[in-house]
């Protein structure tokens, strides 16, 4: 999982050398990164239950053929068409491993520890993705060819990984397989009825203003870091949005154990707070501005994502918490790819300032909105449990 999904995010500090490259426009970086996304979701959407119905071995060995595959056409690529293809298979292929992996995590967790098989993904998720644009921001940095020599490290890693897969006799026990069938099923989408409805709203409303702030900065923050700090380059642009995930990590498993509406509260909170910061150091071009909005996108994104699956958790029944899950990661992947198609069209045509402000601006009106309105849904939601209990 670790070397499938680092070089998911590998090309984010590189970004500002193919606009160089090719021309691109600020709305043309968007475009990369919301197709990557999209790619991403409809693999999660329509192609997650495969390792239910094949072992997630064979799954996972696919997944990273093609991440490698895609990591090497990235590295070859002589036109952005080109590149546009690398990235829609790596997306494919992110949601394939990840998919797989966590699953694979679970069956041989002992006793099948569900708990710590989901710290497990948690952990492996963000230092692979976090790992990925900070090694390859270096490289680029340091070595020459760097649309090349950056792809290198994820691509030897990925040929290691896969042979190594390959070379393990595994099958997938018949019992550890689903009884569905042999199709693409397609993605089964709803929503909790009743009290649970709004707090579950709420809920991926988080997942949405989390996606949002660190798709800002996996997307474009090689782009207008450049008037915020006196550093610059990709291997400034990759430590970034390295440490944004490798602190959302830690601050998720760190606070997991507090109550879903103090950490939903406090992480749509710091997260306004974080955009807020954001346009402050545009004003003002203090660097330590812009640190300390990192620090705070880490722990708004962290407490946003802990406290949104366990609120997830505990509205859904059983028999509805898979179509719940869907929904909540679709509305999270939403508030990757639509404020980037916004930001991008709003830079293009009135420059970068104008779409910072734009987009830091509303994030912060929409999240001190939703923190308003956790308070009174989980009310809401104990209120209704109390009287389900009582009759």
């Amino acid at each position: 999982m670790f070397v499938g999904v680092m070089g998911t995010a590998l090309a984010s500090p590189l970004y500002p050398l193919y606009q160089e490259l090719w021309g691109l426009r600020t709305g043309d970086i968007t475009l990369v990164y919301v197709i990557y996304m999209f790619s991403a979701l409809c693999s999660l959407l329509f192609l997650g239950k495969l390792s239910d119905q094949y072992g997630y071995m064979p799954i996972l060995r696919g997944g990273l053929v093609l991440v490698t595959l895609g990591l090497t056409l990235s590295a070859v690529a002589n036109s952005f068409s080109i590149f546009i293809v690398s990235r829609v298979m790596i997306g494919l292929a992110s949601s394939l491993i990840v998919t797989s992996a966590s699953i694979g995590l679970t069956q041989l967790s002992p006793s099948r520890d569900l708990q710590r098989a989901a710290s497990t993904t948690s952990l492996m998720l963000a230092f692979g993705f976090g790992m990925g644009p900070a090694i390859g921001g270096l490289i680029a940095q340091i070595f020459p060819a760097p649309l090349r020599s950056s792809y290198i490290p994820s691509i030897l890693m990925g040929c290691l990984a896969t042979y190594a897969l390959f070379s393990l006799r595994h099958n997938t026990p018949e019992s550890a397989r689903l009884n569905v069938a042999k199709r693409l099923p397609l993605p089964k989408i709803e929503l909790p009825k009743g009290n649970c409805r709004p707090l579950f709203l709420i809920a991926g409303g988080s997942a949405f203003i989390a996606f949002s702030i660190f798709s800002l900065f996996a997307s474009l923050a090689p782009s207008f870091m450049q008037s915020m700090v006196p550093w610059h380059g990709p291997a400034v642009s990759g430590l970034s949005i390295g440490i944004i995930l490798f602190l959302s990590a830690s601050f998720q498993l760190m606070l997991r154990h507090r109550s879903p509406k103090q950490n939903m509260q406090q992480g749509m909170l710091f997260i306004a707070i974080s955009g807020l910061l954001l346009m402050a150091n545009l004003f003002s071009g203090w660097s330590w501005l812009f640190i300390v909005s990192v620090l705070t996108t880490a722990l708004g994104h962290g407490l946003c994502l802990t406290s949104g699956t366990a609120t997830v958790s505990l509205v859904a029944k059983p028999q509805q918490r898979a179509a719940l899950m869907s929904t909540y990661l679709i509305m999270g992947y939403l508030g990757a790819i639509l404020p980037m198609l916004a930001i991008g069209y709003i830079a293009d045509h009135f420059g970068m300032h104008a779409a910072l402000i734009s987009f830091c601006s509303s994030l912060a009106v929409l999240a001190i909105t939703l923190t308003l309105l956790v308070k009174p849904c989980f009310i809401r939601q104990q209120q209704a449990e109390s009287t389900s209990a009582n009759t």
